[in-house]
């Protein structure tokens, strides 16, 4: 189904055409002045230069050409030569109609289905999760579904780093705690535990005890770096105590991410690619691409347009050790190979650019993927506090991510609890809801390039611009609902009936623009568009349930009209918030 402003304009073209016109001026938007009109045109200003006359006249016969028109039921002429729109009601209840009736509410499929992957993880193992781990995961994950539900086939990876000093501190640090493990004896030849010899508590002790130390003491972090050495060129021990870590970091990874229902299809890390790595080296080489600058393997990725300086993108340091680059780039090589995507999408912090500018021009020059394939990059800004600086603690530390949620969570267990009356399971499952829309509404409804104040007086809240107002409103829709089948009333084949009020019409306009919204956050991978539609489109079901008689309608017909209408917006809503990553209860 087309784009109801693409329908308004086309019929807005036929009358420009009728007139003698372009129809290429019909082109129809919302109106800016919503006291004046519903839609406007300005078509005319546009058409006066090219036909060499004044606006007034021209949108004056066009005005004339829609008198009869279905489509709109008034046409307003205003200097110097605006068209002020009014639709028509019954013009309305017929695409209403058509959207209900169609799946996806009338999303026309892309013309080219894609394959997508989406590399939005970027945890590292043997470390909790912390509050700058929110954006990425939370954006990617809507991004994933966003993109699956206009029709797409995409892979999420988590691209864990399993490969850095990290773990050559771990290793260090259960060395220092059980020096007597075989995993340290390099002469031993027997196989190795398949049990790890810490737990997920202790190895959330060692990491950081161990990265303490590497700081003070500049002996213990050249051991570190020598152990990272050892456990990288595959040191037997070392690859297995590596493994151990991964082993019991990702099911503490997955708990997290699952408590904000983020998914990934894949739990690669850059560990996977390091196969790939001399392979892609030599062809770097002997390709003509890669050469030698001060003891280094580096790409010149400079390009004759740049208004600034782009260094080589470097793939071996003068040691031969291989640095994020050769890592992202063998990952590139790898996943062309085994997924031919048509587009991959990083999420990172935006202060990241010049390294992926330098990174998507090496895989280009060097060939690692087809020209056609679509390298993107999305860089987001950071989560704040109140004094405006990044996101910590009382006690000026980084804030686990699991103690952001769960803080998140009591105080929307609080404010559940208050003057309600729910039983204690219940008011805890509401409340883990509630709060984790708190959280996505929270981060998502900010356009992804901006850093954001993290307030949770502002997020939990119940009104304005927030996620537990969303619920809030299909709750409130839902509650409607059930009422209306406890009284009897039938919940299949009801018929749409005209709007009889502004905050009727209102609520329709509203939902008849789904479409478009879908279509763009997909194109423009921006979930905040969606958060913004599902904000106006609760306003406007609580304005129009403000003002009208639902289940005490005495006319039946009007009333079962009404009731569909109900349902069709809460579809709509519950469709939306499933795209950004959360759930509505039954009450709350």
């Amino acid at each position: 189904m087309k784009k109801f402003l693409d329908l308004l304009s086309e019929e807005m073209g036929k009358a420009f055409e009728a007139a003698g016109y372009d129809g290429t001026l019909g082109r129809v938007t919302v109106s800016n002045r919503p006291d004046l009109c519903e839609y406007q045109c300005n078509g005319a200003m546009a058409g006066a230069k090219q036909y060499h006359k004044p606006p007034i006249a021209i949108a004056g016969e066009v005005a004339e050409k829609l008198a009869d028109s279905p489509v709109f039921s008034e046409t307003a002429v205003v200097a110097p030569g605006f068209l002020n729109l009014k639709l028509s009601e019954e013009y309305l209840l017929q695409v209403i109609r058509e959207i209900a009736a169609t799946p996806k509410f009338g999303l026309e499929k892309p013309e080219k289905t894609k394959k997508i992957m989406i590399d939005y993880g970027g945890a590292n193992v043997a470390k909790p999760l912390h509050v700058g781990h929110l954006r990425s995961a939370v954006i990617g994950e809507s991004i994933k579904r966003i993109s699956r539900y206009v029709g797409h086939e995409v892979i999420g990876d988590a691209h864990l780093g399993d490969w850095g000093l990290q773990m050559g501190l771990v290793i260090m640090g259960v060395k220092e705690r059980q020096p007597e493990l075989v995993y340290f004896d390099e002469s031993y030849e027997g196989e190795y535990p398949k049990e790890a010899p810490f737990t997920i508590s202790e190895l959330a002790e060692i990491y950081p005890d161990s990265s303490a130390k590497s700081k003070e003491d500049a002996a213990y972090k050249a051991q570190a770096m020598e152990a990272t050495y050892k456990f990288q060129n595959g040191v037997p021990g070392y690859r297995s105590l590596g493994r151990h870590i991964v082993n019991v970091s990702v099911p503490e990874l997955k708990k997290t991410y699952s408590s904000l229902n983020v998914e990934f299809d894949l739990w690669k890390g850059e560990s996977d690619v390091q196969y790939l790595i001399p392979e892609m080296v030599e062809y770097m080489k002997e390709g003509g691409y890669a050469h030698i600058s001060e003891g280094a393997l580096v790409v010149d990725v400079k390009e004759e347009t740049d208004t600034k300086e782009v260094p080589p993108c470097m793939i071996l340091k003068s040691d031969g050790a291989s640095l994020y680059n050769t890592t992202d780039l063998a990952t590139i090589m790898e996943r062309m190979r085994l997924y031919h995507p048509d587009q991959i999408i990083y999420l990172t912090d935006k202060r990241q650019d010049l390294y992926f500018d330098q990174v998507f021009r090496c895989a280009r020059k060097t060939g690692l993927v087809e020209p056609e394939t679509d390298l993107k990059w999305i860089g987001f800004g950071t989560v704040n506090g109140k004094d405006g600086r990044p996101f910590k603690t009382r006690d000026g530390g980084v804030m686990r991510l699991e103690t952001l949620i769960q803080e998140t969570k009591d105080e929307m267990y609080r404010k559940i609890k208050e003057g309600r009356e729910m039983p204690e399971e219940e008011a805890i499952k509401v409340a883990d809801l509630v709060a984790v829309s708190a959280l996505l509404y929270g981060d998502l409804s900010n356009q992804a390039s901006k850093d954001y104040i993290f307030d949770s007086d502002k997020f939990t809240s119940f009104e304005g611009d927030t996620g537990p107002y969303i619920l809030y409103t299909i709750v409130r829709i839902k509650s409607i609902l059930t009422k209306y089948k406890e009284q009897g009333g039938k919940a299949e084949g009801l018929a749409f009936k005209a709007a009889c009020s502004e905050s009727e019409k209102s609520l329709m306009m509203a939902l008849v623009q789904f479409n478009a919204m879908m279509q763009s956050a997909a194109e423009e991978t921006a979930p905040h568009k969606v958060c913004a539609y599902i904000y106006d489109l609760a306003n406007a079901f609580n304005h129009f349930y403000h003002e009208t008689k639902i289940l005490s309608e005495p006319d039946e017909g009007r009333r079962e009209g009404l009731i569909a209408l109900l349902q069709l917006t809460r579809d709509v809503l519950e469709t939306c918030i499933h795209v950004l990553g959360f759930s509505a209860p039954e009450k709350m």
